[in-house]
């Protein structure tokens, strides 16, 4: 049994797997493995799965699993997994960080300083009262939600598949949860159905000039009509810790956008996080060994 840890894991995870067979990080030998973990850097299309003709189970540690050609490895009878409840504090904590540098003006003081501007004119604003629309309401977004009403915010949310939530105000369309968020938060896989859901048409439907705060898939964001909006002020700003590729190219729009704030992709990246993901993997292994899949 030949495992490939093809993308960074917690380093102590080759130690702990190798109860299950030979653990390597060698990519080279990805013809020879039976099973290949990876995260969002290992791209595993029906390219990269023909190159694997023992591969038996692909995991991906993290929470989508958009970088998987998941129906060709299920065709070839290989068993995909994910990570789906690890990475949610280091995402939801990232998500809300993101949301609170906003109306806290954390980059326009920080750079005003460094620039030896004393900005006591800039008036911050409160997330207390304020009401925050998560479009998903899986994991992270449950978690996110929790911080929300701890600052006493109002939390609406939609998700085609959720009718009831312990932490949010469920909303029966994406029109009805925007009305009236002051801030909208991106929690949702990347699908045909998400793909640019939000647009100019969805965030004419909002009260308001919402804040976007987007660590979930950069394909939900309508990229080219955001820069827009962000120009225009129909949205007030944007957060985003995702992009169409990791890094973006360098014509991606958003990074020229005004009233932005970027991060590299960074959500799931805790040290505590890679810890959790390391344990949820061979948890995940143990019981797929105990169920014959290798």
């Amino acid at each position: 049994m030949l495992i490939l840890i093809s993308d960074a894991f917690d380093d102590s995870l080759a130690t702990k797997l190798a109860t299950f067979g030979e653990v390597t990080t060698d990519k080279n030998r990805l013809g020879e493995a039976q099973i290949v973990l990876v995260r969002s850097k290992t791209k595993c299309t029906k390219e990269y799965i023909d190159q694997a003709p023992n591969l038996k189970v692909i995991i991906r540690g993290g929470v989508g699993i958009d970088n998987i050609d998941k129906a060709y490895a299920e065709s070839k009878g290989i068993v995909v997994r994910n990570t789906p409840k690890s990475s949610a504090i280091a995402v939801a904590e990232l998500a809300f960080a993101l949301m609170l540098s906003t109306p806290c003006n954390l980059i326009t003081y920080h750079n005003g300083m460094r620039d030896g501007k004393w900005l006591k004119n800039v008036k911050r604003t409160e997330l207390y009262g304020k009401t925050l629309c998560l479009m998903g309401i899986g994991n992270i977004a449950t978690k996110v939600a929790e911080r929300a009403k701890a600052f006493g915010m109002t939390v609406v949310a939609y998700d085609k598949y959720v009718s009831k939530s312990d932490v949010a105000e469920m909303r029966a369309t994406p029109e009805e949860a925007v009305k009236d968020a002051d801030y909208i938060s991106l929690h949702l896989p990347l699908t045909n159905e998400t793909s640019c859901m939000l647009d100019k048409t969805l965030i004419s439907h909002c009260s308001k000039k919402p804040v976007v705060i987007n660590t979930g898939r950069a394909g939900c964001v309508n990229q080219e009509e955001m820069v827009e909006m962000l120009t225009d002020g129909t949205v007030s700003w944007l957060c985003t810790d995702v992009w169409p590729s990791d890094p973006p190219s360098e014509d991606c729009p958003i990074l020229k956008a005004p009233n932005v704030t970027m991060t590299p992709h960074v959500g799931a990246n805790s040290e505590e996080n890679l810890a959790r993901i390391g344990e949820e993997t061979f948890s995940i292994l143990e019981a797929l060994k105990k169920e014959g899949a290798f």
